[in-house]
């Protein structure tokens, strides 16, 4: 199974209550603490609603 590795890289503040919650779902609590998850479609889904403010990359 392929790994990635998911970095915020940009502010939560001022976003819609869904994208902060998919940032806590993702296990993200502060900016640049990186966190590692198995890609599956479920996280894949998540990553690509708040793209914009993570940096992800492929272990």
């Amino acid at each position: 199974m392929k790994k990635v590795k998911i970095t915020q890289i940009r502010s939560a503040i001022n976003r819609p209550q869904r994208q902060k919650l998919t940032l806590e779902a993702l296990g993200i609590k502060k900016l640049n603490k990186p966190k590692e998850h198995v890609l599956t479609p479920q996280v894949a889904g998540m990553i690509e609603k708040v793209k914009h403010l993570l940096k992800v990359e492929e272990i």
